[in-house]
């Protein structure tokens, strides 16, 4: 269940990536299902289709969906990737809670993976 609320700063597509993620990370959409169109999810929503398409782009840019052409819009990734994006959004919360700033989270975790031999 996706809603939008028109009242909030935050802008349509940024609440759609977000719950879309959500519903990815949380594991109420897995890998392989399949999300409606752009414009069954705009007529749903009440929103313009090239906002919820805003949204796939970047979703699909983010690695979490993959869309098919004709075939249409799957979420995309293995248990692996699923996890990895569960962990990320933990270190989010958890970093925010802490008081960091997103700049102080990505250079934290930039030297750990530095340490590490990550690359």
């Amino acid at each position: 269940m996706i809603t939008i609320d028109p009242q909030t700063a935050e802008p349509a597509f940024e609440q759609l990536k977000r719950q879309l993620t959500s519903q990815v990370d949380n594991g109420e959409l897995g890998p392989g299902d399949k999300l409606p169109t752009v414009r069954t999810l705009a007529a749903e929503l009440g929103l313009a289709p090239n906002t919820v398409a805003r949204a796939y782009r970047e979703l699909e840019a983010s690695g979490i969906i993959d869309t098919r052409g004709r075939s249409g819009t799957f979420v995309r990734g293995d248990r692996q990737h699923s996890a990895a994006r569960q962990a990320a959004a933990d270190y989010a919360a958890k970093a925010r809670a802490l008081g960091l700033s997103d700049a102080e989270t990505i250079e934290l975790l930039t030297r750990t993976l530095d340490r590490t031999g990550a690359s």
